[in-house]
């Protein structure tokens, strides 16, 4: 079975973005362990929301990637990497179709949090960025029972504080 896992930055206080979806609190180039993740990953998941603001950041930067986005409307592929698929349930039921080996779910909080409550993501790694938003849209949304998870390791960087966790299950 394929590996799932979650790689998304936070504000301290758990924001994933402000609540119009604005993430410009995020730091503009910094090291940290993203480079070396996204060449381990060959599939990448994301709600449509999460999709149609990356695309507003210029060019689509998983071109080279297996892209799998979830929505409840129907919509056209946009390339022969770009798939469009509407039920989490189904798409974990059948076995993950159209996704290789090591899956990354890019976002957004529900989008994760489908996958958490399906009990498939086997590692969480959240960069925690050092700002407080105050308000916004929570990393995790409407979790129905207690994950449990495992500390793998800690890694801090010039800007960020690396927490990579597995979910024990």
């Amino acid at each position: 079975m394929a590996k799932v896992l979650v790689y998304i930055a936070s504000s301290l206080d758990g924001y994933i973005a402000r609540e119009n979806g604005e993430v410009d609190w995020l730091p503009e180039t910094t090291e940290s362990g993203y480079d070396a993740f996204y060449k381990s990953v060959d599939t990448v998941i994301m709600g449509k929301t999460t999709y149609d603001q990356v695309l507003t950041f210029g060019e689509y930067p998983y071109k080279n990637k297996k892209s799998l986005v979830f929505t409840r409307n129907s919509t056209q592929n946009r390339d022969e990497n770009t798939k469009f698929v509407s039920d989490v349930k189904k798409f974990v039921k059948d076995g993950f179709p159209g996704a290789g080996e090591s899956i990354w779910i890019v976002g957004g909080s529900k989008i994760i949090s489908s996958f958490l409550k399906q009990g498939v993501v086997d590692e969480i790694i959240i960069s925690v960025i050092p700002v407080l938003l105050g308000k916004g849209i929570p990393l995790f949304q409407n979790l129905e029972n207690e994950i449990k998870l495992e500390m793998v390791k800690t890694e801090k960087f010039d800007h960020l504080v690396d927490l990579h966790y597995k979910v024990l299950k």
